[in-house]
């Protein structure tokens, strides 16, 4: 294996004299001696065979190669600084990665809200979520699958929750539809003449879909995007989360069905960290976050 011929600190040095403007500033700066700055910097320049700074006055000036040099060094520096974080994090059992079950019809406004807050003192946790539905998001509670969980109506048993909030899904088609000039429906079998979009339940053990599953004719779609495209041609009907549809409501896109009784449905959504015993730090950090955004304060045992 070839040896370096130079050392991290020798880069930071020379990247400290040219940030900061000169060997007399950098010194301050670093707590040393402008002597040992000029040292090591002239041995660097030694070691490589290449002039990286040419002093003209009292400031440090870079040359060509010193610039591409430079620029280059400032990548591997910050590299063994995040490698460095990343191993205090791991000794202080902050988690590298975090996974986020998030029931699809939870807003993904307010989840990117408390992550944006959580970012800057993230210390590099990966995030990866997960959109899932009915007993999908109760699976992977269940199989331990992620660090926190947004689930929608009644948690599983035995495991505790902090309720976010209430989302509200319309019924609704496209103007063109039949169904739009109906006024107010006050027989559901009116419905189940027409075609229906569902929600596939994204649980491997089962077979439960989102929605009022009277109608004979039904297509299955795996999210709500989905169904907004295939309402737009004018083809079935649905029931949707309000804040996914508010701009089609707006310019009369789309139209909400009035049916007796059953205008709107209510879902309840709530926090809930499948492994409590087990939480990290950022883990817990995020959750407050989550409950803050929501007007909650975070319990001591989130």
């Amino acid at each position: 294996m070839t040896r370096a011929k130079s050392t991290l600190e020798q880069w930071r040095i020379l990247q400290a004299v040219v940030d900061y403007g000169g060997y007399a500033q950098a010194a301050e700066k670093l707590n040393k001696s402008q002597s040992s700055l000029n040292h090591a910097v002239a041995k660097l320049q030694h070691q490589l065979g290449i002039e990286l700074l040419e002093v003209r006055g009292r400031k440090a000036y870079l040359t060509t190669q010193g610039e591409v040099l430079l620029r280059r060094s400032r990548h591997v520096t910050q590299s063994v600084n995040e490698l460095e974080q990343l191993a205090s994090n791991l000794e202080q059992g902050w988690e590298p990665t975090l996974t986020i079950a998030r029931e699809i019809v939870y807003p993904m406004d307010s989840l990117v809200c408390a992550l944006s807050e959580f970012l800057p003192h993230s210390r590099g946790t990966r995030i990866i979520m997960l959109d899932s539905v009915i007993t999908g998001t109760q699976e992977l509670i269940l199989q331990n699958k992620a660090d926190i969980a947004i689930c929608a109506g009644i948690p599983p048993k035995g495991y505790l929750s902090e309720p976010l909030c209430e989302q509200e899904l319309y019924l609704v088609c496209h103007p063109s539809h039949p169904l739009a000039d109906m006024g107010i429906l006050d027989d559901d079998k009116l419905l189940a003449q027409h075609l229906q979009l569902v929600i596939k339940d994204t649980g491997v053990q089962s077979n439960i879909d989102i929605g009022w599953l009277k109608a004979e004719q039904r297509w299955t779609v795996s999210n709500f995007h989905e169904a907004k495209v295939i309402l737009n041609q004018g083809i079935g009907f649905c029931w949707i989360p309000s804040f996914l549809i508010q701009e089609e409501l707006a310019a009369g896109k789309l139209v909400r069905l009035h049916l007796q009784g059953s205008q709107k449905r209510r879902i309840m959504l709530s926090l809930i960290i499948p492994n409590r015993d087990q939480q990290g730090p950022a883990s817990k950090l995020l959750a407050s976050y989550i409950l803050k955004h929501h007007g909650v304060k975070a319990p001591n045992t989130i």
